[in-house]
């Protein structure tokens, strides 16, 4: 990691890449940074969780850069938790003359303009933020099509569909749940969330 000490007059490509969780892996955001001829000492990192804000990586990076100097993240939402911050930072390294470019991002992103270049750099950081309220969304959507097919989520339905609907029919009968539990060998622990489940049904 390269010192403030040694910063050349010029302009440099600094790199920067940050995982959620210690779990995760750098590997493929420091393989595209080093592709574009970023030498792994001007890479910095950071192994947080998606909600700690002491990123030192981070302040090692923003300590380290100068004017005329371009930060390169594999996608924008690597600078921050959220749109908000990604956009804040953006902006205060806009001030100090630093650009910031994204590998993942396919129009060029000028932060010190105030033109279409700019509206690329809102929409793009924006559609990355979208994606992962997306995911998520889609996520929740998949569950919530699973449990009204009758799909269960996590650890599988321990009695066939068959039994189920007999113990129903029992129940609605006017058998107690220990008979119906006789009869079925459904335990009680069972029958209370299939019953419970069960749709109410009109008496003729």
């Amino acid at each position: 990691m390269a010192s403030a000490s040694d910063h050349p007059s010029r302009g440099l490509e600094l790199g920067y890449a940050r995982v959620s969780t210690t779990k995760q892996s750098l590997e493929r955001q420091l393989d595209a940074l080093n592709a574009t001829g970023i030498p792994a000492e001007r890479i910095y990192t950071d192994k947080k969780t998606g909600t700690s804000i002491d990123r030192e990586g981070l302040a090692a990076l923003l300590a380290y850069t100068r004017a005329g100097d371009t930060i390169v993240v594999h996608t924008l939402d690597r600078l921050g938790r959220n749109l908000r911050e990604v956009l804040n930072l953006v902006h205060e390294l806009s001030e100090r003359g630093i650009g910031v470019r994204s590998l993942a991002d396919p129009l060029p992103i000028n932060t010190t303009d105030e033109g279409m270049s700019r509206i690329a750099f809102l929409l793009l950081a924006l559609f990355a933020e979208m994606e992962r309220t997306f995911t998520a969304e889609r996520a929740a959507h998949a569950r919530a099509v699973a449990e009204t097919a009758g799909r269960h989520i996590g650890r599988p339905v321990a009695h066939p569909a068959d039994k189920i609907d007999y113990a129903r029919l029992l129940k609605a009968q006017g058998n107690t749940l220990g008979q119906v539990a006789a009869k079925t060998g459904i335990p009680k622990t069972s029958l209370h969330r299939y019953l419970a489940d069960a749709p109410a049904k009109v008496q003729e």
